[in-house]
């Protein structure tokens, strides 16, 4: 399976924008994408939705994105801010890690263009690695039983440094592979604590560290642009280098 799998350091970090200005860009690139995202919370959150402005909900952006219908993009839709297994519970539901492998599995592999090569899938998790999608299955664990390189989405700013280098000592401590940090968003005139953050983070955390401005809006043609700033090429040959 060709892909990327997007975790952040916590909740709000960037990710799904992220995520979908890979897509995007991939998408402009002649790249047949595919998106996947296991749990949405917070649909009928109204902080959330204020928070949101005119961004639209996690599964909708990526499945603009990707030109993918949003609930095969996320099947599992929560109204309450809360983590998946809680928002779960309290919909009477039991995730468990059959059905976060089979959605995954059915995001990349629906086509929507007839004749089309192998897929990419980027798959965005929810919070932070450890975030539980069960009482025992965590959003590790779906990245390690997807076996797909990690791109760790962090903020520049004050604390990113500890919140980073957690996070990339508990994917490598799982076996994953990180292929890079991305800080977002990168201000056009950084701090000093910033530039010393991004230093510190790719000294510290031997691994490369890019940097992702504020898009200015959630158009697919804004999205395509700041996904082309980011190496994904380079990113996707380790997955192929995996699968090979």
């Amino acid at each position: 399976m060709r892909g990327l799998f997007v975790t952040g350091t916590d909740t709000g970090v960037g990710k799904t924008i992220v995520s979908a200005a890979l897509l995007a860009s991939m998408a402009a690139a002649g790249e047949h994408v595919r998106a996947y995202k296991p749990a949405v919370t917070g649909l009928e959150d109204a902080q959330e939705a204020a928070a949101r402005g005119a961004w639209r909900p996690d599964h909708e952006l990526l499945g603009l994105a990707a030109g993918m219908d949003p609930e095969l993009v996320s099947p599992l839709r929560f109204g309450p801010a809360v983590s998946p297994h809680l928002a779960a519970q309290l919909s009477g539901q039991r995730i468990t890690s059959e059905q976060l492998l089979a959605g995954a599995i059915a995001a990349a592999s629906t086509a929507t263009t007839a004749g089309t090569g192998d897929s990419v899938l980027v798959v965005e998790g929810v919070g932070g690695l450890l975030v539980p999608l069960s009482d025992d299955y965590a959003i590790l664990d779906l990245a390690v039983a997807l076996a797909l390189p990690l791109v760790i989405v962090a903020r520049p700013g004050l604390g990113t440094i500890n919140h980073t280098l957690l996070t990339v000592r508990a994917a490598r401590g799982a076996g994953l592979e990180v292929c890079a940090v991305v800080l977002t968003p990168w201000p056009a005139e950084p701090t000093a604590l910033e530039l010393s953050n991004r230093k510190s983070i790719r000294r510290m955390g031997q691994v490369p560290v890019e940097e992702l401005e504020e898009i200015a809006g959630p158009e697919l043609a804004n999205l395509a642009l700041a996904g082309d700033t980011l190496p994904w090429r380079e990113w996707l040959g380790a997955s192929g280098a995996e699968d090979g």
